[in-house]
Formats: structure tokens, C-alpha cells, sequence
């Protein structure tokens, strides 16, 4: 009798978070579809987590159909960390078994496995648990590039950090103190002992206390009304820099962005992370199969920092 292992069956059905139509929170179905197969320049990665960014609900509900149309059904999940399975054809930088992390500018990360292109990838830090890697690729490279490209924070700078207490206001707050700067932030009241702990030098309600003046740039995160992001404007010093990456400020010199994918970027951080240098801040573990919650509950203004889903 043959004392061979058994060949392992091959994995041909997931189950994926993916919305059929736009809508509130209960169009995310929990489907069973085919596992992908790598393409050439593509790698198939088993997922460890994914995580929720508030943008993707604005995507779910249609609000942002006239700018990122979908391709219908449509899998959720632009961040991904996971084990690289399978590698597509000309695909020599990662191989099966490499812990990866990327942004992946089409979803489909909300599922159990992923394929993606090879060139979006970067290792995940060294010492961070896998599924808590998945916070860093939108928050982080969307905080890098506000501080380092847009708002080119320098040493000895004030600086504030408005509606720090998201996902990417974390990692704007300490990417600015490294550089140098004092960093002020406005986060709520779950938000601000949790910015203070992550290194800004003073956090202020913005219902109660009004807003810091002759700053030397200010990087704003949160929504606002017209009449609040005009508010922002006057807080400048001559010189100074504005930048948004939420509702753009009608100022002649404010800078408004999309961030970009940028994979050696995304490395950079990666290392820091790695190195202890930066820190990755979870609010939440959740499984999938809370996505629609989650999505309701961000809606309502009740979620704080990044959010984790695990298959």
C-alpha cells in the first residue's frame, strides 16, 4: 500500500464580497464564484485580509458612478495583504509563499483569493501580522503622498492635520512628525487619545475649540461643507500650503489629489513599518461577512482609524 500523501484538492469555488447593482449597505452579497487564475504578469494571492476604506462606500452606493464606473457584479477590497499561491507567466520578483501587501486600483480583494498584477506589489513589513498589513496600502500611500509631495512638510513646520482620526489621518500624523513637524491634529472624542499616542503634539476638538492660525500647511482629510473648507484658507501663513483629499478648498494656490498607486512607494513604507519607524493603528478585526455593517456604521459616522476584514 502506497504511503504517499494524497495530492491536495485544488481550490476552484471562493465566497467574495460583491455588490450587483448600487445601493445601501445590504446590496453587498456573500457569493461563491470561481478562484481566479493568474494572467501573464500576475500573481494569485490567498487572501489574509483586506481592509474598509470610506471611499469604497461612496463607490458602493453609486455616488462616485460618473467618475469610477463598474464593471458589474463588482468584488470589493482595494487593499490587500496575502501569500502570494501562483505566479502568471513572466511574473520572476514574487513566487509562491512571499507575504505581499498591495493596492489594487480594481478591488477584488474583499474575497478569499485575489489576482493581481505583479508590478502593484511590495513586501509586507517583517514582525507585523499579515491580516494587519492590509491597513497600510491606501491609508499609507495616500498620507505619503499628502505630506512628502503635496504639502512638503520640512522641519520645524507647523502643521495641521484636519479630520486625523480616519485611517490616513494615523499615518499622516506620524509620516509629518517625522519629517520634523509640529503636528497639530483635529480628531473627535474616541478619535483624539489614539492621534495623541501616534505622535501629535496637540489635538483639538473642532467643536468646541477653534482652529490654530499662521500654520505652514494644512492637510485636510475630512468632508466639509463649503463654507467650512473656505474657513481653511485664512489658517495659511503667505507661503504656506493647502492640500485636500477630500472636498477640494476654493483657495487659487490649494492643492486637491487622487492618490496614485506606487508600488516602491508603497516598499518604502513597507520598510518603515517593518523597522518600527511607523506604526499601524487598528481600531478593528471584523470578518467578512460584517462588510455590510461595517459600510452602515462608517455611513452613520461611527467608525474611527482602519478597520480590518478577514476571510
Amino acid at each position: 500500500m502506497s504511503t504517499q500523501p494524497a495530492p491536495a484538492t485544488p481550490v476552484v469555488t471562493m465566497r467574495a464580497a460583491r455588490i450587483h447593482d448600487y445601493g445601501a449597505p445590504d446590496v453587498i452579497a456573500d457569493d461563491v464564484v470561481p478562484v481566479p487564475h493568474p494572467v501573464p504578469g500576475e500573481v494569485l494571492i490567498r487572501v489574509a485580509a483586506t481592509s474598509f476604506n470610506p471611499s469604497e462606500a461612496a463607490l458602493r452606493s453609486g455616488a462616485l458612478r460618473h467618475v469610477l464606473p463598474l464593471p458589474l457584479p463588482y468584488t470589493l477590497g482595494w487593499d490587500v495583504a496575502g501569500i502570494v499561491t501562483e505566479v502568471g507567466p513572466g511574473v520572476t520578483m514574487f513566487g509562491p509563499g512571499d507575504r505581499v501587501i498591495a493596492r489594487l486600483d480594481t478591488g477584488g480583494a474583499a474575497a478569499e483569493y485575489v489576482a493581481a498584477a505583479a508590478d502593484l506589489l511590495a513586501p509586507a513589513p517583517a514582525g507585523l501580522p499579515l491580516t494587519d498589513a492590509a491597513a497600510i496600502p491606501v491609508a499609507a500611500l495616500t498620507a505619503w503622498q499628502a505630506v512628502h509631495e503635496h504639502a512638503e512638510v520640512s522641519p520645524g513646520q507647523r502643521v495641521l492635520i484636519n479630520g486625523a482620526g480616519g485611517g490616513v489621518g494615523g499615518f499622516a500624523v506620524q509620516l509629518a512628525k517625522r519629517a520634523g513637524a509640529r503636528v497639530l491634529a483635529t480628531a473627535s472624542a474616541r478619535s483624539a487619545a489614539a492621534i495623541r499616542e501616534l505622535g501629535a503634539d496637540r489635538t483639538i476638538d473642532y467643536t468646541a475649540q477653534p482652529l490654530p492660525a499662521d500654520l505652514d500647511a494644512v492637510i485636510n482629510l475630512a468632508a466639509l461643507t463649503p463654507g467650512a473648507a473656505s474657513a481653511l484658507t485664512p489658517l495659511i501663513r503667505p507661503g504656506g500650503r493647502l492640500v485636500s483629499i477630500a472636498t477640494p478648498i476654493p483657495a487659487p494656490d490649494a492643492v486637491h489629489f487622487v492618490t496614485r498607486n506606487d508600488a516602491a512607494q508603497l516598499a518604502r513604507i513597507s520598510a518603515l513599518v517593518g523597522s518600527k519607524h511607523l506604526r499601524v493603528d487598528i481600531a478593528e478585526s471584523r470578518p467578512l461577512r460584517d462588510l455590510p455593517e461595517i459600510h452602515r456604521r462608517s455611513e452613520a459616522g461611527l467608525t474611527r482609524g482602519k478597520i480590518i476584514l478577514h476571510p
